[in-house]
């Protein structure tokens, strides 16, 4: 058989990251089943996308969802073209806050949409993607979404960080349970980019969510310069999605710039990233080193 019409599955593709894949891929004449927990939601826009022969399909899908719940949504996606080649996880959201801020719930909330809803749709994917791996030729990827915050964490944002640490850890197990058969994983880590991330309910925006309690004893803290910054940076962010969702598309169908080239496990995308990373790295090497003895000590 050979390969067909790539076809993407995408979560979260009301806004941000998700809308934008969504629109590249169509442009490209690539199926899209579009994704978000309330399809209403899905920008009309997506309706009207595409180049000839590709066909646009919304449905509802929350990531939190309980696993017959999601196994029903996935045999339904993949009934529209009797396969699925990719799928992407976009869902997420930040939340903001010093870690004696928030509470239990919004704590579980915010892992169980980041962490636990990545690990739940990589779990209703992964048959899809195997039989659609199985095709000569043809490209079958799950991509995962980290972020800058996937190297570094700090106060305000200690518990959406860990959620990226976590996620990103979670994407190098799967692409080696994967790869045997023929699916690649990838974990983008994009760097700040202008989408409605850091805007907050008072201004519209639900991917950035305050905790509830707000102690005095953070009011002139790094946690408070922090959620200042943030502020300020919203809307001047220097990352573009559109040219990050070429990339990603790029990447996922081993076309365009991944031409010739093996799937990185992780790829960030930005110079501010890039930047965190190489920090990050030089740091953890030299404070390994300064330490060394002291970790050696420990052995038999």
């Amino acid at each position: 058989m050979a390969p067909q019409t790539p076809v993407f599955l995408i979560t979260g593709a009301s806004s941000g990251f998700g809308e934008a894949i969504a629109h590249e891929a169509l442009s490209r004449g690539h199926h899209v089943i579009a994704t978000a927990r309330n399809k209403s939601k899905l920008a009309a826009s997506l309706e009207s996308a595409g180049s000839a022969g590709a066909v646009m399909a919304v449905l509802d899908l929350d990531v939190t969802s309980d696993e017959a719940t999601l196994a029903a949504v996935f045999a339904q996606a993949h009934a529209i073209h009797g396969y699925i080649t990719h799928v992407v996880n976009c869902a997420g959201y930040l939340l903001e806050g010093a870690v004696e801020e928030a509470s239990a719930k919004e704590v579980f909330d915010v892992f169980n949409t980041n962490v636990f809803g990545t690990a739940n749709v990589a779990r209703a994917a992964a048959p899809y993607l195997r039989e659609a791996a199985t095709v000569a030729g043809q490209t079958a990827a799950l991509a995962t979404f980290g972020s800058l915050g996937s190297w570094w964490s700090g106060a305000a944002v200690a518990y959406y960080c860990s959620t990226k640490f976590a996620v990103s850890g979670l994407t190098e197990g799967l692409a080696d349970e994967l790869r045997p058969f023929g699916v690649d994983v990838c974990c983008f880590e994009p760097g700040y980019t202008r989408t409605g991330f850091l805007s907050n309910g008072a201004d519209g925006g639900d991917h950035r969510i305050k905790t509830a309690r707000q102690l005095d004893v953070y009011r002139d803290s790094e946690a408070a310069k922090v959620r200042g910054a943030m502020d300020a940076y919203n809307g001047k962010q220097p990352g573009d999605v559109q040219k990050c969702a070429s990339v990603i598309v790029d990447v996922l169908t081993k076309e365009g710039v991944a031409k010739g080239r093996a799937m990185p496990v992780r790829l960030a995308l930005g110079s501010d990233c890039f930047e965190v990373v190489r920090t990050k790295c030089e740091d953890t090497l030299k404070l390994a080193k300064e330490w060394e003895d002291v970790t050696v000590s420990t052995m038999r």
